[in-house]
């Protein structure tokens, strides 16, 4: 059953909520025990982590009642929640995308919600706490940037470019140590390429025209489903790296992101070459 318009209120009125009574508060005001360590040391999580989840996890089944909720940090206690997002409807929640800029004070964070329907991403959003702004997409009908009360829609650039204009997000760090030197090598051939800590902010500025590609080698579903519907939905193309159509449920492989599809198909055949050595 498709989101209807009230619904759909509803959740970015429960993120904004959460966000400034579970997330802002807690910004530069947290103390080392209020922050741990998940799988790597550099994987964190903290107390506004948690509550913000449980918050947005309350909130939304009370918006969809009967619907099947899903967070980052649910899932890092039970794995097997993941076999759900492939049946029926089920909404994703990573409650601070983020997490290291945020417990290290930088304001480059964010909390993502992606709806999904059998498999198909419907809704999506990615919500900046600190500046109460956002960027949404329905699919079928486009990109929005929401800020202040307006909306302006979001296209991406449709035109080419040579490599040495283009700015993207790489992030060698998600990939194996034999593939690292390959993919550092296509560096220069950019104008700039780093890793923003944040999915949220990566997809963001592909919508807004800020950067040209990102190319990650982690395919978390709070990562990657809200963003990938709303570059789609203004413009842009998202695939695996072997040309594959992401879907929510995929757990690995390299998902290459660019503003317009012939971008895509040069980036993909030059990142392709890197990492595997050709």
């Amino acid at each position: 059953m498709p989101l209807t318009p009230d619904q759909t209120e509803a959740i970015v009125a429960a993120v904004r909520e959460i966000a400034a009574a579970e997330i802002l508060p807690r910004f530069r005001n947290l103390d080392a025990k209020q922050i741990d360590a998940k799988g790597a040391f550099d994987d964190l999580v903290t107390v506004a982590d948690k509550a913000a989840e449980v918050a947005l996890t309350a909130r939304i089944r009370a918006i969809l009642p009967g619907d099947t909720v899903v967070g980052e940090e649910a899932v890092a206690e039970d794995r097997s929640l993941l076999d759900r997002v492939g049946t029926g409807r089920v909404t994703i929640i990573d409650p601070i995308d983020g997490t290291w800029n945020f417990a290290h004070g930088i304001a480059n964070y964010g909390v993502i919600l992606a709806v999904i329907e059998d498999g198909v991403t419907v809704f999506g959003m990615l919500y900046d706490p600190s500046f109460d702004d956002w960027v949404v997409a329905t699919k079928g009908r486009g990109a929005g940037y929401h800020r202040g009360g307006h909306v302006r829609p979001l296209r991406t650039d449709p035109e080419d470019a040579p490599f040495d204009r283009l700015r993207g997000n790489t992030g060698g760090y998600l990939y194996p140590e034999d593939a690292q030197p390959g993919l550092a090598a296509t560096i220069p051939m950019f104008r700039r390429t780093t890793s923003m800590g944040a999915s949220l902010h990566e997809y963001r500025m592909l919508a807004l025209g800020g950067s040209d590609f990102c190319l990650n080698g982690m395919l978390n579903v709070w990562d990657h489903a809200a963003g990938v519907l709303i570059l789609e939905e203004a413009g842009g193309m998202s695939r695996l790296l072997d040309g594959t159509a992401y879907h929510p449920t995929m757990t690995e492989g390299r998902l290459l992101n660019a503003r317009n599809e012939r971008l895509w198909e040069r980036l993909a055949e030059t990142f392709t070459a890197a990492l595997d050595g050709n």
